[in-house]
């Protein structure tokens, strides 16, 4: 009787602290499966294992960060494995101020952000697609940044790795991002070649 009512107690405070996050859980799972299935069977296991782990979780710190966390070394362990090798990327190939420099020459006002006009211009899901074609190692840190809206300590504990590579990524991830939204624009004719 007081196993059931202990286990009871775990699965109500569960309920109101882990699963609240359950959409930003599903969304990143979703951005790093490509694959609605291997999400849903993603988020399945990190939330088994969250509950399963519950009482080492400290009550009071960031829960959401705590479930990606687990998220990311399941999805590390188990569905990377599918993945051989991962694409390289050539970093010498991304300029800093790409997007800046091609469409600050199109945009009427000097004081006009070059990077709002485009965005403005472009629907949200294919600004999703064109991220979902950036590589993991710089998507997962997007998603978690402008998506997720974690901090670079947040997204530090959940990819397992210091801030500065955090912020590495973030930035190189931007700029890739920004490359790949203006090749797109053009292809789309929101801006003149």
């Amino acid at each position: 009787m007081l196993k059931l009512k202990k286990t009871q107690k775990k699965l109500s405070e569960f309920e109101q602290v882990a699963l609240v996050h359950i959409d930003s859980v599903y969304n990143v799972a979703l951005r790093m499966t490509k694959n609605t299935s291997d999400a849903e069977d993603l988020v399945q296991e990190t939330y088994l294992k969250a509950f399963r782990f519950f009482n080492k979780f400290q009550a009071g710190t960031n829960c959401k960060a705590w479930l990606l966390k687990i998220l990311t070394n399941l999805f590390n362990n188990k569905y990377r494995q599918r993945i051989k090798e991962p694409p390289q990327v050539s970093y010498d190939e991304v300029e800093e101020d790409f997007l800046y420099s091609l469409l600050l020459k199109e945009t009427l006002e000097p004081n006009e952000n070059p990077e709002r006009i485009l965005f403005s211009q472009i629907v949200e899901d294919d600004v999703k697609k064109v991220m979902d074609n950036l590589p993991e190692e710089f998507r997962m840190v997007v998603i978690l940044s402008f998506i997720e809206d974690c901090s670079y300590k947040e997204i530090a504990e959940i990819m397992d790795t210091n801030i500065g590579t955090v912020k590495s990524r973030l930035h190189r991830g931007r700029v890739m991002l920004q490359k790949s939204l203006y090749e797109y624009a053009k292809k789309r004719g929101f801006v003149k070649e």
